[in-house]
């Protein structure tokens, strides 16, 4: 005849291992329903860089709606350039200046090479490459009349 304690003992393992397996079968199948979900996943993933790198090479690199000086064209600045358009134009550094919207030291300083100018004052000389001595005389003066002073003759 059995032993009630060796009885006992045992069906409480039984016990104990059939509810332990209940509760990691419940576990186990969703550990499995969340690898599957990551493999899909990292498949996708695959595919979607694949497609990008495909359409990146046959498309251009778009360009932004609004331009910005960057995408711009590229105005190059040289001084030395600069000091012959504006013996060209035959103006001082001063009514130079004006025709920028600068000063005269500024111009001296850039023609030196001791300062650059800013994106907006270069794109402004850029804009003055393309105009003669008459021109550039009738900008000043309806500057000087905007401002109320008049230029002096040299």
């Amino acid at each position: 005849m059995p032993n009630i304690g060796t009885v006992l003992r045992e069906e409480i393992s039984r016990l104990s291992r059939k509810e332990s397996r209940g509760q990691i079968d419940q576990t186990k199948k969703a550990t499995a329903q969340h690898r599957k979900d990551i493999a899909l996943l990292k498949r996708q993933v695959v595919q979607l860089e694949r497609q990008v790198k495909l359409l990146s090479r046959k498309l251009p690199i778009a360009s932004p709606a609004v331009p910005s000086e960057s995408t711009a064209k590229r105005v190059r600045f040289v001084a030395k350039g600069l000091r012959a358009q504006r013996n060209r134009l035959g103006l001082s550094a001063t009514d130079f200046g004006k025709l920028i919207g600068v000063s005269a030291q500024s111009v001296y300083n850039w023609e030196r090479e001791q300062a650059r100018p800013r994106g907006a004052q270069i794109s402004k000389l850029a804009a003055l490459r393309g105009i003669g001595k008459r021109e550039a005389g009738e900008r000043l003066e309806e500057l000087a009349a905007a401002t109320g002073k008049t230029r002096r003759k040299t």
